[in-house]
């Protein structure tokens, strides 16, 4: 049978009304309800058992999406903001109410949080390698167009300095992006093709020349800067994953004959095959900002699990999760977590020895959305600020 979709793409509409969800749960509510069980009130968790490659730290995301799942449920829910720090193990969403009301939405609960916390975990870290240069995702054509706006949107929540998808101003930011190869092609010469897009595109488009079309990229690089002279905000360098050579050397080198030449306010941008250690690398060698795509959004997700740890009041977990409900305290001065029972006094620091401030937001009261959904810019500059402190408290890749 087919489907009114065109492309086989699920809608918010599917998706809200459970039908995103793996056939075990449909035949566990039929199961409950036939015995009765379907609405003993239960206390699940979400905790990711571990991050991709044993890294030591992530960051969040998919929470907002989350809370537009459940409005209208009869549940509350508790949790950590979009953009706070994650950790292995540490609960970030505590989910409270009838199981029937939720337990089947399972699959698209752990779906948004897993995917989009692994695109902003991923963002995070590249960027952190980047330091105080521009990072861009650059990675929209590498995955499905559906979900290309969540994946941005994900990618921003991490940190990225900009997006190349101009759906992203629907969330309240300007695409970022210079110019593709087919372009320069078409024109059949790289001058004629620079000319143009300086000539035609409004004054607030960076002139970034992609100098990699026919000739060698400090070629090309001396030819863009001579083109076009102070109206050159940049320069890219797309081939580092595409051909042969060492890219550190290369930046060097288009870095020291545009210096030598007066065009010292060129910037170079590399993009291709990009991720946070390569960005580390050719940072240091140079390179002023950064595209990363298939590394953004093709990104691990982040392995969280959902858990029953207490039904009608009573502490209950499967064998390897703690039982009973929890609250969650972050000491903001050097980024602890302390979980302890739902209702004991709140934990003190380990290092300084303050009480901990509590770590949740209620985001669903009682099925009333009850998170303010934040500015997509706020929530950016606040992981930024993040990444610094990390930095600074000594985290590494």
């Amino acid at each position: 049978m087919g489907r009114e979709e065109e492309f086989y793409v699920v809608s918010g509409k599917e998706i809200k009304e459970g039908k995103v969800t793996d056939v075990y749960f449909m035949r566990t509510m039929e199961v409950l309800k036939a015995r009765g069980l379907a609405d003993k009130k239960v206390v699940m968790e979400v905790a990711a058992r571990s991050l991709p490659n044993k890294i030591g730290w992530g960051i969040l995301a998919g929470i907002e999406e989350v809370a537009r799942l459940l409005e209208g449920k009869n549940v509350d829910v508790y949790s950590l903001p979009d953009g706070s720090l994650l950790r292995p193990w540490v609960p970030v969403m505590r989910i409270e109410g009838p199981y029937s009301e939720f337990g089947a939405l399972e699959t698209s609960i752990l779906g948004f949080l897993c995917s989009l916390s692994g695109v902003a975990t991923v963002s995070a870290r590249v960027k952190f390698a980047a330091g105080d240069k521009t990072v861009v995702n650059f990675g929209i054509r590498r995955h499905h167009p559906a979900i290309s706006l969540a994946l941005e949107k994900a990618s921003l929540i991490g940190g990225l300095d900009g997006s190349s998808g101009i759906l992203v101003r629907e969330i309240g930011m300007n695409p970022v992006g210079t110019m593709p190869h087919a372009m320069i092609i078409l024109f059949g010469d790289q001058v004629k093709a620079w000319k143009a897009f300086d000539e035609v595109l409004p004054e607030d488009v960076p002139r970034v020349a992609l100098v990699d079309t026919f000739f060698d990229e400090k070629t090309e690089a001396l030819m863009a800067a001579e083109a076009l002279q102070d109206r050159l905000y940049g320069v890219r360098l797309d081939t580092p994953a595409s051909r042969r050579g060492n890219m550190s050397q290369i930046i060097k080198e288009v870095r020291w004959e545009l210096d030598m030449r007066g065009y010292s306010h060129v910037k170079i941008f590399v993009s291709g095959g990009l991720n946070e250690y390569t960005v580390k690398e050719y940072s240091e060698a140079g390179a002023d900002a950064f595209g990363v795509g298939s590394y953004i959004v093709g990104a691990k997700p982040i392995d969280f699990g959902m858990d029953i740890v207490e039904i009608e009041g009573r502490p209950i977990a499967k064998r390897g999760i703690k039982s009973g409900a929890k609250d969650l305290y972050l000491c903001d001065e050097h980024l602890i977590y302390k979980y302890v029972p739902r209702g004991e006094r709140p934990p003190k620091c380990p290092i300084c020895n303050k009480e901990m401030r509590y770590a949740y937001l209620k985001v669903v009261d009682s099925g009333k959305l009850n998170y303010k959904i934040e500015d997509i810019k706020h929530i950016n500059e606040r992981t930024k600020g993040l990444l610094k402190k990390l930095k600074d408290l000594g985290e590494t890749l």
